[in-house]
């Protein structure tokens, strides 16, 4: 039976406990995307913490898919040494580190990126404008700008790299029926829909080696009227892993977490385990989760395989040495990995 403080394996990455930081925006890049010092000194601290994965906060893989000022971006070389001293920090500090990817789609802004949002077609949620449908030359494009931001996170020492599918960003929107209502290839059904988030996989698993897994966040029900369902989330989860998705960041929410939501304890859990039935792959579960006792049982009872910690972590970065002393592991064995594999 797995606990929360048990290592796990995934391909060629072993993660020393099943404790996660997911991504979190800071806003401390400079205009250009870069990473500075705060950066450094942010992850750090919860780097020695004792969490076993931190999932770097999403990454604009394109100039016209940056979202907001003071975003990370890691659409030029020149943006990999920044990126390189950040991995190195926090591999120093204990955990393995990935780093998210995403492109903004119709939540961009012309204010920030200097033209016409972009994105599966004119339409979308909460979208600060109206956004512009991209041609299948410019789909092409970002397929490619995806692979060589996935290229430049290897090269920057990542030890993987993440997909940002959930939450209104543009392989979410694309996947949506809210959003994506093209008649082409790319729209309709959920096979036609799901065609361009596949062409991002397979082209950014192409830039991994083969014992690299790959991430990916993906939004398993739109909850709302006219969007993805969870039995669609269910069906698409499949293809996704038959694509190559080697872990399942779970969450949900078209325009970001639900807010009716937003005081349960564990609130996107059950969505996250109706994944799991359907997947073979380590599926994250993630929402609000604050009690170590919570956390452990939701991995033992296997509803989940590994727990993301996002604002607790952020407020008490020493939460894991916290909940190992409650769970009665020892601190060694959180900062080695010792106990024994499930």
């Amino acid at each position: 039976m797995p606990r929360l403080f048990d290592p796990i394996h995934i391909k060629g990455l072993a993660l020393k406990n099943r404790l996660v930081m997911p991504p979190m925006a800071t806003k401390m890049a400079t205009e250009d995307g870069e990473a500075t010092g705060r950066h450094i000194e942010h992850y750090t601290i919860r780097a020695r913490g004792g969490v076993g994965l931190i999932i770097i906060e999403h990454t604009y893989v394109s100039r016209d898919g940056k979202l907001s000022s003071g975003q990370l971006g890691l659409y030029d070389d020149k943006l990999i040494p920044g990126l390189r001293r950040l991995a190195q920090a926090i591999h120093r500090a204990g955990p393995k580190v990935v780093l998210q990817l995403t492109h903004a789609g119709v939540k961009a802004s012309s204010g920030i990126i200097g033209q016409q949002p972009v994105g599966p077609w004119n339409v979308g949620h909460k979208s600060p404008e109206v956004p512009r449908p991209l041609t299948l030359q410019e789909m092409e494009a970002l397929v490619a700008s995806f692979s060589e931001a996935a290229r430049r996170a290897m090269d920057a020492g990542f030890d993987s790299v993440e997909l940002h599918g959930a939450h209104g960003f543009l392989l979410c929107q694309f996947l949506s029926p809210y959003t994506n209502r093209r008649d082409d290839a790319y729209g309709g059904d959920l096979a036609g829909r799901l065609r361009f988030p596949l062409e991002v996989i397979r082209e950014v698993k192409s830039r991994l080696g083969k014992n690299i897994p790959l991430f990916y966040r993906f939004g398993a029900d739109d909850m709302l009227e006219g969007g993805l369902t969870s039995q669609g989330g269910k069906l698409a989860a499949i293809q996704l892993e038959q694509a190559g998705v080697d872990v399942m960041d779970v969450s949900g929410g078209l325009g970001g977490f639900a807010d009716k939501l937003s005081g349960e304890q564990g609130y996107f859990v059950p969505l996250a385990r109706g994944i799991k039935e359907v997947v073979k792959v380590p599926v994250i579960g993630v929402g609000n989760i604050t009690e170590p006792e919570f956390a452990d049982r939701i991995v033992q009872e296997r509803m989940v395989d590994m727990v993301a910690f996002g604002r607790l972590l952020l407020s008490n970065p020493e939460f894991p040495r916290q909940a190992a002393q409650k769970l009665g592991v020892k601190l060694a064995d959180l900062d080695t990995g010792a106990r024994g594999s499930a």
